[in-house]
């Protein structure tokens, strides 16, 4: 049975190359993809914060939404596809510029989560929109985007014939700019294609470890070729889907099915950043009611970050006030390499959110002492352009 569940897993186009390197190969999201490599979870975490992590990421989804029919005024066709897709979202589409990306939420209508997604508008004419979705929502998030364009838009979905790379780390920009000139003059959430040898590629400046870096859309067939002559460079190693985890919980950025969910909301979840303000102004958005009462104060449960003394409080632990009378869940947890010691995510109520507030979390049937501290656990170092005067 276990061969059969092995062999329904799909692989990515590098997949040889993580058997090559020595990824010890899980399940997940669907996919056979690596959770480490030799070097081991730990140094992983701790050569991407110093030099560069290079993780496949394609089982993730990236598509495109274009125009069915674009009228060739530039303006006019980036009006007509944000018309599209914002009516299921709560960012600003229309407001972006050539080449910049937003982090948005796609909501129901009760203005729960159904998945956190990035939109890009293209630099070329004709009204396209770069979207990255997450993998285990991917299918469901399509059909969605796909009824609401109907016959105005088609959406092509670049998972099956492309390969998606992050390359992460204070030397992800030194590594790039040799090999693909003008990457390195990206600014944090704007991409751009460049040409290359095997094939384009579609650059972001993001990523989900809170270091500077980029996300890097390449066809399948070119990805082994890319993935090569990246980690020939002494600068970066492979890193599996363990370190990337442990990144992103220092970074306190949420996973979505477990810091998010499709009954929790983006004002619960901190990303009340990623309700933009014209749409707040509009209340255009699904479950606008909801979410702009709670923008008020009117919710019963929030996001924190815990510091966590003693062993890792895990997904599911109870979160205890000072009384030991439960009060909230942990819903991301762990071991966080940078700062040597346990920390955590998870949902109390806002009378017990401030930072410094003494909490407690069961772990294995005791109970440890946690504090309320401000997120990210670790700073992020993304690289933001200075505005023009």
């Amino acid at each position: 049975m276990a061969q059969l569940a092995a062999e329904a897993l799909k692989t990515t186009p590098l997949y040889e190359r993580h058997l090559a390197a020595g990824g010890r190969m899980v399940p997940f999201g669907g996919y056979n993809l690596p959770v480490q490599y030799p070097l081991g979870i730990m140094a992983e975490h701790k050569w991407t914060r110093d030099h560069a992590g290079l993780f496949d990421v394609s089982h993730m989804g990236p598509s495109f939404l274009r125009l069915s029919h674009p009228s060739g005024n530039a303006e006019a066709d980036h009006a007509s596809i944000a018309a599209i897709i914002e009516p299921l979202i709560c960012g600003d589409i229309l407001g972006l510029t050539p080449g910049q990306i937003r982090y948005t939420l796609l909501l129901n209508e009760q203005g729960g989560a159904l998945d956190d997604l990035m939109v890009a508008r293209s630099s070329q004419a004709g009204g396209e929109l770069y979207i990255v979705v997450n993998a285990g929502t991917k299918d469901a998030d399509f059909a969605r985007i796909e009824a609401a364009a109907g016959d105005r838009a088609t959406l092509v979905r670049a998972d099956a014939d492309h390969a998606l790379l992050a390359l992460q780390g204070p030397d992800a920009v030194a590594v790039l700019g040799a090999l693909v000139p003008g990457a390195a003059d990206l600014g944090f959430m704007t991409y751009a294609a460049f040409p290359w040898a095997h094939g384009q590629l579609l650059v972001a400046r993001s990523g989900y470890t809170g270091e500077d870096g980029f996300e890097i859309l390449v066809p399948a067939a070119a990805a082994p070729a890319l993935w090569d002559l990246l980690v020939a460079d002494e600068r970066v190693n492979p890193i599996g889907l363990g370190a990337r985890d442990s990144l992103r919980l220092e970074a306190g950025l949420p996973l979505y099915g477990h810091d998010l969910n499709s009954t929790i909301s983006p004002i619960e979840a901190g990303l009340g950043f990623a309700v933009s303000k014209r749409r707040r102004e509009a209340g255009d958005f699904p479950g606008a009611t909801r979410i702009l009462a709670e923008r008020e104060g009117q919710l019963s449960r929030v996001r924190v970050g815990l510091l966590v003394e003693g062993a890792p409080a895990r997904e599911g632990a109870e979160i205890l006030d000072a009384a030991g009378v439960p009060i909230g869940i942990v819903t991301s947890g762990g071991f966080a390499p940078s700062l040597g010691k346990a920390i955590a995510l998870g949902f109390v109520p806002p009378a017990q959110a401030e930072p410094g507030t003494r909490l407690l979390v069961a772990v294995r049937g005791r109970s440890q002492p946690a504090e309320v501290v401000a997120t990210p656990f670790v700073p992020h170092r993304y690289f933001r352009k200075a505005k023009a005067s």
